[in-house]
């Protein structure tokens, strides 16, 4: 009976109007929040492979609303501004400047354009020039800065076509660029407000067939799509020289790819195919791809893929055929791919997942096989003819190997490392690379040796490491490891492994992350060569520390706590209000749950989503709070969702007021997307807050039924998980107030902004006292400067109002 009233209620929702809403102007945040929300934002550093020179780029901080009210257009997964050819959501650079690493001042860029909206910055192969894209107001013209100069050029006016991504490549000479162009007999857009239907819409599935597919947003709906689909991918290809001479490389088609070869004697060219999909986006759509030389000549299809509406089930399961192509980086014109086994399906018993094989340009021959992997194939790494370093893994286990392959010889894959990928306590680190004689990163390897970087999280701290590889005897030996207690030093690069030189990152809670050169031979001291400086001084003195604790069936928790400055640990005056940031996870085992990653010199930045900016306000904060969901062996993580999401935040409030801190009376949660999905489900299933705010969340599941988050089962298979996981299905036992926030044009597969109105309806309707906010164009992720003040306002009086007192 239960579960018929709550199928009716769905439906009732479904249909239900929207109650009127207020007329609400924006606000903003009293001014301890204001001052940490509205800074200026660090510039981006990018460097060349040597080193030698540093690229600043500058962004503003926010977006306004006024750029998020531009024309766009949702078609097959993207969304773009139809009338300057470019991602709707583009976040872009208004200014660079360049520096040698050397140099302590910034040198000026001359020609910028002005009013810049620059983004696709695209490093030239020699590495002495940088081509970008600038947006005005009808499109996208190419520029090429000149690093030497530091002089910026206007090579073409606004005929580049973004839609599909970066329209630049470099061609291997560094003199010429091959650009998409938008062609310039372009049909018009069709009005699809105005446009008369030719008939109805029609989707079959008579064949039985199964195809489970999971929620994907700005999919194709009809044939006016198609058409405009069609329109905006739609590029020419052009060669351009440095001097702006351009001569037409290849007529329009639907161009999603261009890389040329190591050599730069091979170009693949990918494009889309028809049929399209209304049900799946265009990384799904048919694709073939051709290899060309570098002139424009057909050499092979390399290619076809078909159309992949059905998928075995699974996250596991891959398409049929040729997938993962691309160039090999250890040769000048060598391709490589990787086919499945077991006909993409997980569920089939199999010796071996994938096959991997390498193709040699002219492709004259048949591919060769190079190697096997018994899991499904996560990467190669390529070093040279005798090494490679290739992965495989597994979703179900959450099993990662680590295999070293000679190329040469076709040998049996030797394990390296066998291992959780969740066990971030025994993580190896990464290989590293560096440039060869054609410009592509291959592993860095003197004679027999290796190299990696690891973050270095332990038990005891994170203390990141550089370790020498042996590939005769498959052993590591440390050469360098971090002893900073007070500061974190992140590994960025190895510059040169014989003289020790290496490039690296050192923050602490109070100090902006910046670039330092050091030596691991000699000690020396460390070089800075970025200064990047706080901009969040007014909580330098705020209290920071990782606090670790347990919840009731012995899985290790942590969190980051932050208590107001001045405040008095050892002989508090006042108990605090505690609010609580967390977002869930599942893990298939109670060691790799228990791990942590925090650091407490990790820099502390109070951004829009964490709750850190209210330790200024007087409040207790436990930020990233772990909340881990385990299903060990035969169980699934999700059989016992609720059980363990009411542990993790016990623990955590239990935690905390062990301390002697807080007043558990008034404590409040929050999370985004599945953390928002968490708060509603703590909100419905405990009495142990007194207040949640719930950003961008998805709250019925039986409107994600083939699965969500890890979740592979579908809703037919297990019901009952689905049901009691939906604070949808439970709206009735929602009591504690609590603030629902929603980007009105939610882009993320499964949070359509649907999914908190209908919460909100059923929540109102059944008298529960909830507060609905609908920030205007934003998607998952919020941006606009005028929404995230609101937003931090919005917050800052919902809890005043039901924390403080």
């Amino acid at each position: 009976m239960k579960k018929i009233k709550q199928t009716l209620l769905a439906l009732v929702l479904a249909t239900a109007p929207m109650t009127a809403q207020e007329n609400i102007s924006y606000q903003k945040p009293s001014k301890e929040i204001l001052q940490l929300a509205d800074y200026d934002r660090a510039p981006t550093v990018s460097m060349n492979s040597n080193k030698e020179w540093m690229v600043l780029s500058y962004r503003n901080t926010y977006k306004s609303l006024d750029e998020l009210n531009q024309d766009e257009l949702r078609l097959g997964g993207l969304r773009i501004n139809p009338t300057t050819n470019i991602s709707s959501t583009a976040s872009f650079i208004n200014n660079i400047k360049i520096k040698k690493t050397n140099d302590k001042t910034e040198t000026i860029v001359k020609g910028l354009p002005v009013n810049a909206l620059i983004s696709n910055l695209t490093w030239a192969p020699n590495e002495t020039k940088l081509a970008f894209t600038n947006t005005t107001a009808t499109g996208n013209e190419l520029w090429v800065l000149d690093l030497q100069t530091a002089m910026a050029t206007k090579l073409t006016n606004a005929i580049l076509n973004a839609n599909l991504g970066n329209p630049i490549t470099w061609y291997k000479n560094s003199n010429e660029l091959l650009i998409k162009v938008i062609p310039e007999n372009r049909k018009p857009l069709i009005d699809a407000a105005k446009a008369i239907p030719t008939g109805p819409i029609v989707s079959t599935a008579e064949e039985g067939v199964v195809s489970q597919n999971r929620t994907y947003q700005d999919l194709l709906k009809n044939k006016t799509d198609e058409t405009n689909f069609e329109t905006i991918v739609t590029s020419e290809l052009y060669t351009i020289d440095l001097n702006g001479n351009k001569k037409l490389f290849k007529k329009a088609d639907l161009y999603g790819g261009e890389t040329f070869s190591p050599d730069g004697n091979y170009i693949l060219l990918t494009t889309l195919q028809k049929p399209f999909s209304y049900l799946v986006p265009l990384s799904r759509f048919p694709m073939k791809t051709i290899a060309y030389t570098a002139e424009g000549k057909e050499v092979k299809l390399v290619n076809d893929v078909a159309l992949s509406e059905i998928m075995p089930k699974g996250f596991m399961a891959v398409r049929e055929g040729k997938r993962s192509m691309s160039w090999r980086s250890d040769k000048p014109a060598s391709l490589f791919f990787v086919e499945a086994l077991d006909g993409g399906d997980p569920a089939k018993t199999v010796t071996h997942r994938d096959a991997l094989y390498t193709w040699d340009a002219p492709f004259t021959t048949q591919p060769e096989l190079l190697t096997k992997t018994t899991q499904r194939f996560a990467g190669i790494t390529w070093g040279d003819d005798e090494t490679a370093i290739v992965y495989d893994q597994w979703y179900d286990t959450r099993n990662i190997k680590t295999y070293l392959l000679n190329p040469s010889t076709k040998s049996e894959l030797k394990v390296i490392w066998d291992r959780n990928s969740q066990d971030i306590y025994s993580d190896p680190g990464n290989f590293q690379t560096k440039k060869n004689k054609w410009g592509r990163y291959t592993l860095q390897k003197e004679g027999t040796k290796m190299y990696l970087i690891g973050d270095g999280h332990t038990k005891d701290g994170q203390f990141p490491f550089i370790d020498e590889f042996d590939l005769a005897t498959l052993k590591t030996n440390r050469l360098y490891q971090s002893n900073l207690t007070d500061r974190i030093e992140s590994i960025s690069e190895i510059i040169d492994i014989k003289k020790g030189d290496v490039l690296v990152n050192i923050q602490s809670k109070t100090d902006y992350p910046n670039y330092y050169f050091r030596n691991i031979k000699s000690k020396k001291d460390l070089k800075q060569i970025t200064f990047n400086k706080n901009p969040f001084e007014s909580i330098k003195d705020v209290h920071k520390e990782v606090i670790k604790y347990k919840r009731k069936d012995g899985v290790e928790l942590s969190g980051t706590l932050y208590l107001p400055a001045g405040f008095n640990k050892k002989n508090p005056s006042k108990k605090l209000p505690l609010l609580i940031w967390a977002y869930p996870a599942e893990y298939k085992d109670k060691n790799s749950a228990g791990q942590s990653s925090a650091n407490p010199n990790e820099f502390t930045f109070p951004y829009y989503g964490s709750f850190v900016y209210w330790a200024a306000k007087g409040y207790a904060v436990l930020d990233d709070a772990a909340f881990p969901i385990i299903g060990e062996g035969t169980q699934e993580p999700n059989d016992t969702f609720i059980e363990q999401l009411a542990m993790n935040a016990e623990a955590a409030i239990d935690a905390v007021d062990n301390l002697g801190y807080i007043d558990r009376t008034r404590v409040g949660v929050g999370g985004h997307s599945y953390g928002a999905f968490m708060t509603a489900n703590l909100l419905a299933h405990t009495n142990l807050f007194a207040c949640g705010i719930a950003r961008s969340g998805a709250y019925n599941r039986t409107l994600t039924p083939f699965g969500f988050q890890r979740e592979q089962r579908n809703y037919w298979e297990v019901p009952n998980v689905y049901n009691t996981m939906s604070p949808f299905m439970n709206a009735e036992k929602m009591k504690t107030p609590m603030l629902l926030v929603h980007g009105e044009a939610d882009n993320n597969p499964g949070t359509f902004t649907l999914q908190t109105e209908r919460y909100f309806q059923a929540l109102k309707g059944l008298g529960a006292p909830v507060r609905m906010v609908i920030l205007p164009k934003e998607s998952h992720s919020y941006v606009a400067k005028e929404n995230i003040l609101h937003l931090l306002w919005e917050q800052e009086q919902f809890l005043d109002k039901h924390l403080k007192k």
